[in-house]
């Protein structure tokens, strides 16, 4: 017997994450310029960093040879949203955080539920622990709030909601997520994913950290991959109640958020311009790629994130001609999907470069 089957089935069992196709490997592939390569597959801000961040950062490397501190960053956090110290917990980006929730809660023998097209790390998180997914049918690509309650089991300790979905940029009204949260046993941790969250439209936004108080089961995860553009340095949190965040900390690797992390995600929060900016980019951008998803006479799911998700006759095919053309969106066959893409909203010369390659691609 070898060495690989010593590991327990669940983890043999599993399949890797797919992260959207790097800028360098597409070069590399098809001998295309790295400049003249358009990638809108990850959901990472065109503007790139908050400015504030970048001068941060450059400050920041003075003190690389020292172990980070994480206080200022959790103290700046904590004063912004009104929690105390002691209920965030710091990850290495958002999925960090995630993955701290499942191995606090899950195990063999357990369960999670989540929507179908939910994403990708949900299922992996649960998996890894050896608990079980209860996939849950989508509701207009979405989450069925009614179906989700109906799936708990009395061994579920996960729920798993994406507020905006990723993939699909669904939307739950938040009226109809405390409803629900009321509705789950208070045994069971209801994870909140707001990674998209500043991308709402302000009328749609919600202090949800503020109902930690009333629901301790639940945990609200951000973080500053998205609109603060920090994807590269990987930095996110969690919040919730101290009982919850202290059980996630016993879990979390030391230092699992480096010094310029740490510090450009400081600046960042400050950093109200570039939010503002990034914001209307978006807003801006998501209107253009509408209406040429539209005039080529495409399907698109409303979203409510810095993407849009549209159908095609052929999901792979379309991805290929795109790629081949330097530019890269996001194949989703993997979240059940094969026939639709992703793509991000880019700067208004990316969004209008990857139309013209889609036009290329759909009649080539």
């Amino acid at each position: 017997m070898n060495l690989f089957a010593q590991a327990p089935d669940y983890i043999r069992h599993i399949s890797p994450y797919l992260p959207g196709k790097p800028i360098t490997e597409l070069a590399r592939e098809m001998g295309i310029p790295v400049e003249n390569i358009v990638k809108l597959a990850s959901n990472e801000n065109p503007l790139g960093m908050s400015p504030r961040a970048r001068v941060a950062v450059e400050q920041a490397i003075a003190g690389v040879e020292r172990y980070p501190d994480q206080f200022d960053l959790i103290k700046a956090l904590a004063d912004r949203s009104g929690l105390a110290q002691e209920q965030i917990v710091l990850g290495n980006g958002s999925n960090d955080v995630l993955d701290l929730a499942a191995r606090v809660f899950l195990a063999p023998g357990r369960s999670a539920v989540l929507a179908q097209h939910a994403f990708a790390v949900y299922p992996l998180a649960t998996l890894t622990t050896g608990a079980q997914c209860i996939v849950v049918p989508a509701k207009h690509y979405g989450h069925d709030l009614d179906a989700m309650r109906a799936a708990i089991r009395p061994d579920t300790r996960i729920v798993w909601i994406a507020n905006p979905n990723n993939p699909t940029g669904n939307f739950l009204p938040y009226p109809e997520v405390k409803a629900f949260l009321a509705k789950v046993p208070a045994e069971v941790a209801v994870v909140l994913d707001e990674a998209y969250t500043e991308y709402l439209a302000p009328a749609d936004r919600v202090d949800t950290l503020a109902w930690i108080r009333e629901f301790p089961n639940l945990i609200v995860t951000r973080t500053f991959s998205k609109v603060y553009g920090l994807a590269g340095l990987r930095v996110g949190y969690a919040a919730a109640s101290p009982e919850v965040a202290d059980l996630m900390n016993r879990v979390r690797q030391p230092f699992n958020v480096n010094n310029l992390a740490l510090a450009a995600a400081i600046a960042a929060l400050d950093d109200h311009a570039f939010l503002a900016e990034s914001y209307q980019l978006n807003r801006r951008g998501m209107e253009q790629l509408v209406a040429g998803i539209k005039q080529l006479g495409l399907e698109h799911i409303p979203s409510h994130g810095n993407f849009l998700t549209f159908k095609v006759s052929d999901g792979a095919t379309v991805n290929q001609k795109l790629l081949r053309q330097g530019v890269i969106v996001r194949p989703i066959g993997g979240y059940g999907l094969p026939n639709h893409l992703r793509v991000t909203i880019g700067l208004e010369r990316e969004n209008a470069a990857f139309l013209a390659a889609l036009v290329k691609a759909l009649n080539g």
